[in-house]
């Protein structure tokens, strides 16, 4: 069973604490309570009536990986996140310089991406090719690459910003920037010695 996190801000500049609650209290932990949910059921489930067209264990193993999924991007997004942000330096900066030529296009990139995506943008860390990937996800549990460690991540379903911006999500964006806690991002990096 995963634990909730909780929040570690009630607001960020341009985020109210109305859009934040919504998006933690009841979406992320209703993420949290369906994983637990599958992980019950799937102790039970009759494995002898598998099938690829439809199957209790096939369904349980799907839902799986989008409710788990849900619960480690929304955690990883909570926590990149702080109020005023901070600035992007030291190893993970270096990275980005060394592996998309520089910060401005990585970020030129990245929201773009965030216009571009459905659900999530990822920047993470390909371990098998050791660089860096934005990666775009237009669902939990599609658009993931293996072996890649994810440092950094946006959500841009419009539950992340709805309340706050209706269906403006250049200007969440521009907000979400400003709210950008790097600290956190070098911490990740540091916790894989990631090169």
């Amino acid at each position: 069973m995963h634990n909730i996190k909780p929040l570690k801000y009630v607001a960020l500049e341009g985020l109210s604490e109305k859009q934040l609650k919504e998006h933690h209290d009841v979406l992320y932990v209703g993420y949290v309570k369906k994983s637990a949910e599958i992980e019950e059921k799937l102790k039970a489930v009759d494995v002898s009536t598998a099938n690829a067209t439809f199957s209790d264990l096939r369904e349980l193993k799907m839902e799986e990986t989008f409710a788990l999924n849900g619960v480690k991007l929304h955690e990883g997004y909570f926590d990149n996140m702080k109020s005023g942000g901070s600035a992007c330096s030291g190893k993970i900066r270096e990275l980005i310089d060394r592996d998309f030529g520089s910060y401005e296009k990585w970020e030129a990139e990245f929201r773009a991406m965030g216009l571009a995506a459905r659900g999530w943008v990822v920047l993470g860390y390909d371990l098998d090719d050791g660089k860096l990937r934005n990666v775009l996800c237009d669902s939990h549990n599609q658009g993931g690459v293996w072996n890649m460690v994810a440092l950094f991540i946006m959500d841009v379903y419009e539950h992340a910003y709805f309340l706050d911006f209706a269906t403006g999500r250049k200007a969440y964006i521009e907000v979400f920037f400003k709210n950008i806690d790097w600290e956190y991002v070098n911490g990740v990096v540091e916790k894989f010695h990631l090169k």
